[in-house]
């Protein structure tokens, strides 16, 4: 049995007697797709929100002990652990996409484990905004004025040095 027949038996209800793998419509679906290319694409799209997930879920686990770290280690004043993170978050997005784009041939799906998954759940910029909504809130002007200057000056050059990082690996 090839391959493509075993992955129209996973598929079909039908399994073995299913002869339509190269037909125009699966008898048993009813799309214009045959059953296993309708069985490939949903794999597919399956694994991406997976990959994602699993990115997502170690991006959000370092995020909260960074941020707990931090808090602990430098104080809440200031959102040093969100400040650091969205940074850091940048460095790491600009870097990564380009390591991925202009230096490596790996499959696409890093691209959903790491800049979408992982460094989406782990840069906070949310956060950012309610800590600063906060801190304008609480009378703490200078506070709130700090973080969207440096949050957004260092932010855009940790992206600028993760690209020309990026760049540089050989």
């Amino acid at each position: 049995m090839t391959p493509d027949r075993i992955l129209v038996a996973e598929s079909c209800p039908r399994q073995k007697s299913c002869k339509e793998t190269k037909a125009s419509k699966c008898p048993v679906w009813g799309i214009g797709l045959p059953c296993i290319i309708k069985k490939r694409r949903a794999a597919t799209l399956m694994n991406k929100y997976l990959i994602v997930g699993i990115g997502g879920f170690i991006g959000a686990i370092a995020r909260f002990w960074l941020g707990a770290y931090l808090g602990d280690r430098m104080g809440t004043r200031f959102p040093y652990g969100t400040f650091i993170i969205n940074c850091t978050g940048s460095f790491l997005v600009g870097f990564i996409i380009t390591v991925l784009a202009e230096r490596t041939h790996w499959s696409p799906n890093w691209r959903y484990l790491i800049p979408i998954g992982f460094i989406g759940a782990y840069t906070t910029f949310s956060t950012f905004e309610y800590e600063t909504f906060r801190s304008v809130q609480d009378g703490e002007l200078l506070i709130a004025a700090l973080n969207v200057i440096l949050s957004v000056v260092v932010g855009f050059i940790a992206v600028w040095l993760g690209v020309i990082t990026g760049r540089t690996i050989s």
